[in-house]
């Protein structure tokens, strides 16, 4: 009782099936749950980059610019490419359903497993970088960064759970927030750019030849700067949820979504460029940006306050879509069919727990550090990205509706792009981690088919096709006998009512030789016409007797049906259990998977 009041304390009374279309989701809210992990992705992305080119020294921090003028252009033509799949699928276009309509089974799941392993990196990596928000304006609380992490999982999960609508009421706030202080930075920083109310940057930009820098190195500058696509997709995962003209509403959604992208990542990095930030120490390169415009005053706080919360937040866009596909998967038998059950709330409280769970084993293991997580970041996004755009390629080419050429030549160029940065990806990133992924993909297809030929192979054992006749049993009752006290006597009573009295006998193993007269003394006064059956044991073992007997029985006929009936007397109090034998429990799983045997437990629960 006190776990049930505790539960709708923090997740709320629960909700009536009639009342889930009145959770879907405006344009504006729909904004606050699906953006705010591609849109908080900018607060690290530049950071990325920067990062890498660093090692080259600090006049390779100039290539910084031309890198994210490729990214942005690389995003506008996901969103494009996005805007034709939301449209086309309606009833939610995320990669596993395009790649499933289109391409095939397999590629289906790789998709899923790479956005499945995303969805857990995106929660891990966006509250990380948020908590490094809040350790760079509070030094600190460095130190707590790990419990800060996990603390900040359960509190987005815990939001989740009391519902899709409510969760984007809470998170909506937060996201509006980061995007006004962050182009009210952006703008600022240029405005005093042009005017050059701040000081000099403590460099003079240097522009040097490809040569001087080396290919790879802009090759992994450039995928470390990938990051700020990631998300994207999450719009197309989630068209079912958002009101009606569904697919209408998630193409206007995802323009809003790569303006202000695209806006915030180039604004960034050219006034971490313009101002001369060096990235590296405890603070990130948005604070010393605030910083430098800011000085450190309210607007500063204000800036980290909004970052920290849109990172924290961020993990929500995963919380709207991984319970989703999950809940797809189930429904396709590829995961456990627990994923498909809705809660109290009407959401798929079984995904949102599992996504929280792996989410705070990756904190944990890693420390709460962004740095050592990001190379494990965007190589699903972007395997996911190429297989979905190649679904809509096939899917024109299939359908051949009106327009469909230059339709297919926008999922094309789509496809090339993001099949070119996932190869990048992989390659520039798999010794620092990304061949995690690379492993952890196949690994999941694999278990997700053996999944799926499990349930077939269940479906086809229990299908009616070529069943004759329902089967006719022959039905013999055992009440097994330990002592004969209250809880037995109850037991027999329940056992005469299953089967005849001839039908019901109850079994008694001896371990002592001494006590069998005195339990058939009390047996026959207690429960008169029920035969009791003495199974001797000279080795004291209470299962190979019943065992043997039980074989013995059930060899007469293929139709004997045997059940087992279990007294067992409940203490009240969880501790006296650690005072008793748990016999019955040895019993149960003995016999659990026993053809044409049922086991039932008859409690007695012991007064106070």
């Amino acid at each position: 009782m006190r776990i049930a009041l505790v539960k709708r304390w923090l997740v709320g009374a629960p909700m009536a099936l009639a009342q889930a279309p009145h959770e879907r989701l405006s344009k504006k809210v729909a904004l606050a749950v699906f953006a705010s992990d591609p849109l908080s992705s900018n607060a690290y992305a530049t950071e990325e980059i920067l990062l890498v080119l660093i090692v080259a020294g600090s006049a390779a921090l100039s290539y910084s610019l031309p890198i994210a003028v490729g990214i942005s252009t690389l995003l506008a033509i996901v969103v494009v490419s996005y805007r034709q799949t939301v449209q086309a699928y309606p009833q939610g276009g995320g990669a596993y359903l395009v790649a499933k309509d289109n391409l095939g089974i397999y590629p289906a799941l790789v998709a899923a497993a790479a956005l499945l392993v995303d969805y857990v990196l995106t929660v891990s990596v966006s509250v990380v970088a948020g908590i490094a928000a809040l350790t760079s304006a509070v030094p600190a609380l460095w130190p707590y960064r790990v419990v800060l992490g996990v603390l900040a999982v359960a509190g987005v999960a815990i939001g989740n759970l009391r519902g899709v609508r409510e969760s984007g009421r809470i998170f909506a706030a937060p996201t509006y927030f980061f995007i006004v202080t962050t182009l009210g930075m952006v703008g600022y920083g240029l405005i005093a750019a042009v005017f050059d109310w701040l000081p000099e940057a403590p460099y003079e930009p240097h522009r040097p030849g490809i040569e001087g820098l080396g290919v790879f190195v802009l090759l992994r500058s450039f995928a470390a700067g990938c990051t700020a696509l990631t998300g994207v997709e999450a719009v197309s995962n989630g068209v079912p949820a958002l009101k009606p003209p569904e697919g209408r509403n998630a193409a206007t959604l995802m323009t809003w979504l790569g303006v202000i992208s695209i806006a915030m990542f180039l604004g960034i990095t050219y006034l971490a460029y313009d101002f001369g930030i060096v990235p590296g120490g405890d603070e990130t390169v948005v604070s010393k940006l605030a910083r430098r415009l800011f000085g450190s005053g309210a607007l500063y706080f204000a800036v980290q306050a909004a970052t920290m919360l849109i990172l924290l937040l961020a993990a929500n866009t995963s919380y709207a879509d991984f319970p989703r596909l999950s809940s797809i998967l189930a429904r396709d038998r590829f995961v456990p069919r627990q994923f498909a059950n809705q809660g109290d709330r009407l959401v798929f409280s079984n995904g949102i727990v599992v996504l929280s769970g792996f989410a705070i084993v990756l904190i944990v293991a890693f420390a709460g550090d962004t740095h050592a997580l990001l190379p494990l970041y965007a190589v699903g996004v972007f395997m996911s990205f190429t297989l979905s755009q190649s679904g809509m390629v096939r899917r024109w080419l299939r359908l051949r509706g009106k327009g469909w050429r230059w339709r297919m030549c926008i999922n094309g160029v789509g496809t090339c792009a993001t099949g070119v940065v996932m190869l990048t990806l992989a390659a520039t990133k798999f010794l620092e981690g990304a061949w995690i992924v690379v492993v952890v993909i196949p690994i999941l297809v694999a278990t997700f088919v053996v999944m799926h030929r499990h349930y077939d192979e269940v479906a086809r054992e229990l299908s009616l096709e070529g069943l004759d006749r329902p089967p006719e049993f022959d039905h013999t009752v055992l009440v097994l006998v330990g002592d004969v006290h209250r809880g037995v006597v109850r037991a027999v009573q329940y056992a005469r009512t299953l089967a005849p009295t001839a039908a019901v006998r109850g079994v008694f193993v001896e371990t002592d030789p001494s006590r069998t007269a005195k339990i058939e003394e009390k047996w026959a006064t207690w429960v008169p016409g029920v035969p009791l059956v003495v199974l001797t044991s000279p080795y004291r073992s209470l299962l190979s007797p019943l065992l043997d007997y039980l074989d013995r029985l059930q060899a007469r006929s293929e139709s004997q049906m045997v059940t087992i009936v279990v007294p067992e007397f409940l203490p009240r109090h969880w501790w006296q259990h650690m005072l008793h034998n748990q016999t019955a429990l040895v019993i149960k799983a003995a016999l659990l998977f026993r053809r044409n045997t049922v086991v039932t437990d008859v409690p007695y629960l012991l007064p106070r």
